[in-house]
């Protein structure tokens, strides 16, 4: 039985759209990727498309990919996401990270990838099967607006459910700065599986790497995370107001 076909997250989803609406945030879910990149380019200009949804990198389509974004009352953009699908066969995360993770590099400049590196955290040498890479999370708006706020939890929990809806996937995972993750951020997207030490990037001409943690839920985590009540893992965020 596929989780389409199932009751997860239907309460989650009700709730989450009418805070949306509430909040007068429009969601829209695409899965053309040189649409998205157009759309960031005009309005996300300081942090351009991830290397991990590059369409001129990587083969994209309704089957295995799609983008999220949301935007305010003012039709600014505030949020974006990504998930991608990605068959292990028969490697673990681990196996695959090893010779893989350049791919999946931090939308920073100047990266030295021959310093870089991975490191298979407990984790990833269990996860395999189908599994989605969510990525390209940003919140937008002005200082404390949206950062920290109820509705970026909700927006996460949004996508993770998007992503369960059109894969069942066997596990969820995304690589997160340690400057973020030591901030409370992978609790507030959901994420139930921490593991510092999975990535260090280093910048080219410096010493001092960028440390990664890899955060990862299961199938079995996702459907107990999004069957569970918004008022129980997130207060609920009031109407924004504008400024008079």
């Amino acid at each position: 039985m596929t989780f389409q076909s199932m009751n997860e997250g239907a309460q989650f989803v009700a709730t989450s759209r009418d805070i949306l609406l509430q909040n007068q945030i429009t969601v829209t879910i695409g899965t053309n990727f040189f649409e998205y990149r157009d759309l960031l380019e005009e309005e996300r200009p300081q942090q351009v498309l991830g290397a991990p949804f590059d369409p001129e990198v990587h083969d994209m389509n309704a089957g295995n990919a799609f983008w999220l974004v949301a935007h305010d009352v003012d039709g600014l953009l505030m949020h974006t996401q990504a998930s991608r699908l990605i068959d292990l066969k028969q490697k673990t995360l681990s196996g695959y990270m090893l010779k893989k993770f350049r791919e999946f590099p931090p939308a920073i400049p100047d990266l030295d990838l021959k310093r870089s590196r991975y490191r298979a955290s407990p984790g990833a040498n269990r996860i395999t099967g189908h599994v989605v890479y969510h990525g390209e999370v940003w919140m937008g708006g002005s200082p404390g607006q949206y950062r920290g706020s109820g509705l970026s939890t909700v927006l996460a929990r949004y996508g993770l459910h998007e992503a369960m809806r059109r894969w069942d996937p066997d596990y969820i995972f995304g690589f997160m700065a340690r400057t973020v993750a030591y901030k409370g951020f992978a609790e507030r997207m959901g994420y139930m599986h921490n593991e510092p030490g999975a990535l260090r990037w280093y910048r080219k001409g410096q010493d001092t790497p960028l440390e990664g943690f890899v955060s990862y839920l299961s199938n079995e985590d996702t459907r107990y995370l999004l069957e569970m009540p918004v008022v129980d893992v997130v207060d609920v965020p009031r109407p924004h107001q504008k400024a008079a």
